[in-house]
């Protein structure tokens, strides 16, 4: 395997599988759970790879997947940017602080079919040996507020 890129270290953290549960909410829909694996990745480039994927807590029917790229800058700041099968592109900006990402996306971008999302917040962080994941959601019409919330333990 690659050497990790020197500008990643600040993303090491985060480097395995994780796995665990979480919940979500939002007033156009149900709350529910989930069960969520999400990877970090890196080939050696200036950049780590993320892929996710949720399926419902008591079906086990899939539910959501999302793919994109941690971009380490200087200053301890990073960007992610992020694709999903929805049809939905979030490009985000933030900062990397210890064991704390916090992004906040400059753009929303969605196709035609897509449900409009105008806004989204998200955080990573590792407390001891659990990684946590929220998203925050500007969606049809409505204003920034909580969306998800997950608690993960690294398989490898």
């Amino acid at each position: 395997m690659a050497e990790l890129h020197p500008v990643c270290a600040p993303l090491a953290f985060l480097l395995g599988t994780w796995q665990g549960t979480g919940t979500g909410v939002y007033p156009t829909i149900e709350d529910f759970s989930y069960a969520e694996e999400v990877s970090f990745t890196h080939a050696g480039k200036p950049f780590v790879a993320y892929t996710q994927r949720t399926k419902d807590a008591g079906s086990g029917l899939p539910l959501h997947a999302e793919a994109g790229y941690l971009r380490p800058q200087e200053g301890g700041r990073v960007e992610l940017v992020l694709v999903q099968p929805s049809g939905i592109a979030e490009l985000l900006e933030g900062t990397v602080e210890d064991q704390n990402i916090q992004l906040a996306s400059n753009a929303v971008l969605g196709t035609g079919s897509a449900k409009p999302v105008t806004a989204t917040e998200r955080r990573f962080w590792v407390e001891g040996e659990v990684l946590y994941s929220s998203v925050a959601m500007a969606a049809v019409g409505l204003e920034l507020q909580p969306h998800v919330v997950s608690e993960m333990y690294r398989l490898s």
